[in-house]
């Protein structure tokens, strides 16, 4: 079935529809709290001396976005007390996770990483977890509040909105750390928080109703099949519908290869995740300024960001994702091989600039693409699990190899480090390659005259 065709105008009109907009805000209230514990974070604690093998084990607090998956069946079966009620499913869940993320920097803005660094790493994990359980909210609401041809634009608003969180968070939190300090950086972003908490008293709860009566028969069907006929325990048959189901309904439509997929998933951001954890250290230690950072790798590479995300959508649009997926993991590789060679150059501003638009295209475009792809195997009926599911795997294995990537630097310099990065490209280029090859072999029969 191919898609409906529509003009550029339609197409153009489409990101104005209050849903479109408000897309927006959730992407920026979902990508301001990343930074905060990943690369604004590792700043953070360089800039107060901590070793850079301590900031690499900092690493481990992003591990808790891997599990997404196990959060997902909570956030979409229990209800929150009073907030359900009044806010619905999604919605309330959205709000309690905002307001935890608020919190929790602010705790964080009081603290000294010299003299509390396992305060620290505590309130880093805490926002962790609630920008988890936000990211699988806004997840979900995003494919159940539009149309499925309207996902693409959805997606494309939430990156948008996303990059500028990180954006603010990231430049912006650096800037206000060199002019002022980090107390009053920190501070500043949990008021910034205040973007999403007022966005989601003000969008509509999605309709759930056009897909329940789906749901509870594949659900009854497995609960039946599972645990027998007749009454069973209110946790197991819980535990069968809310985690089990829409985890067999993916292998259940994709079989044995399901595995092949999920693979890889968590191999394709590899080179990119690893090398993100050092970064931060490399500008400091190569000897570029926090403003130089702020407005080189944030500000300008924003721009070179959502650059390579258009372009990205165009691609797919024009090539469909196989192809474009393959392109951008060949980005990905490639760019921490210019990230070795700026290490040898050293604290150049005009190299600098060369690299970091390469790795923000690059990044920028096949992260459109990414999305674009796991969204496309995930059922709607179950799309928050599933897709909580492909978010946790797409960051696990990068965030577990990237703890030792201090340990690397320490060992052998920042060079060899960034060529070993894009040697961990290899497998997802070879592996993109493969699954459009398989996909043309399917596709095969289907086009010959019957």
């Amino acid at each position: 079935m191919q898609q409906q065709r529509h003009s550029w105008a339609e197409a153009l009109a489409v990101y104005f529809k209050p849903r479109m907009l408000a897309m927006f805000f959730l992407g920026f209230s979902s990508g301001l709290p990343y930074a905060l514990v990943f690369s604004t974070l590792t700043a953070w604690l360089r800039d107060y001396g901590v070793s850079r093998t301590a900031i690499g084990f900092f690493a481990w607090v992003g591990i808790t976005f891997s599990f997404k998956f196990v959060l997902a069946p909570l956030l979409d079966s229990l209800p929150v007390p009073f907030l359900t009620r009044w806010l619905g499913k999604r919605r309330s869940w959205m709000l309690l996770s905002q307001l935890g993320l608020a919190g929790g920097l602010l705790v964080m803005a009081q603290l000294n990483p010299q003299l509390a660094l396992l305060p620290v790493a505590l309130a880093s994990v805490w926002v962790a977890v609630c920008s988890a359980c936000q990211d699988v909210v806004i997840d979900a609401y995003r494919i159940e509040a539009m149309d499925q041809e309207y996902q693409g634009a959805m997606a494309a608003n939430y990156v948008f909105g996303y990059r500028l969180a990180v954006l603010v968070s990231g430049a912006g939190a650096l800037l206000i750390a060199d002019q002022a300090n980090w107390a009053i950086s920190y501070a500043s972003m949990a008021a910034f928080m205040g973007v999403g908490i007022i966005t989601c008293l003000l969008i509509a709860e999605p309709d759930h109703s056009r897909i329940q009566q789906q749901v509870d028969e594949f659900q009854s069907e497995w609960v039946t099949r599972v645990l027998g006929s007749g009454k069973h325990g209110r946790v197991t048959e819980w535990f069968v519908r809310a985690v089990a189901c829409p985890f067999i309904d993916f292998f259940q439509r994709n079989g044995r290869f399901s595995l092949v997929l999920l693979a890889f998933i968590s191999i394709y951001l590899l080179s990119d995740i690893v090398l993100g954890i050092m970064a931060m250290p490399f500008y400091l230690d190569l000897g570029f300024s926090l403003t130089d950072i702020a407005t080189i790798t944030k500000v300008f590479g924003f721009a070179c960001t959502i650059i390579g995300a258009f372009l990205g959508g165009a691609l797919v649009v024009r090539y469909g994702i196989m192809r474009p997926l393959i392109l951008g993991a060949v980005l990905l590789s490639a760019a921490n091989l210019l990230f070795a060679y700026l290490a040898h150059v050293g604290p150049d501003r005009v190299w600098l600039a060369i690299v970091i638009s390469a790795d923000n295209i690059g990044g920028g475009l096949s992260n459109a693409v990414f999305i674009a792809y796991m969204s496309s195997l995930t059922n709607q009926a179950y799309t928050a699990t599933q897709y909580a599911l492909f978010s946790s795997l797409m960051k696990l294995p990068g965030k577990v190899i990237s703890g030792f990537s201090g340990v690397v630097v320490d060992a052998e310099g920042y060079a060899q480090f960034f060529v070993y990065s894009a040697a961990l490209g290899v497998p997802a280029i070879l592996m993109a390659t493969f699954l459009w090859w398989r996909g043309r072999r399917m596709e095969e029969p289907d086009s010959r005259p019957t």
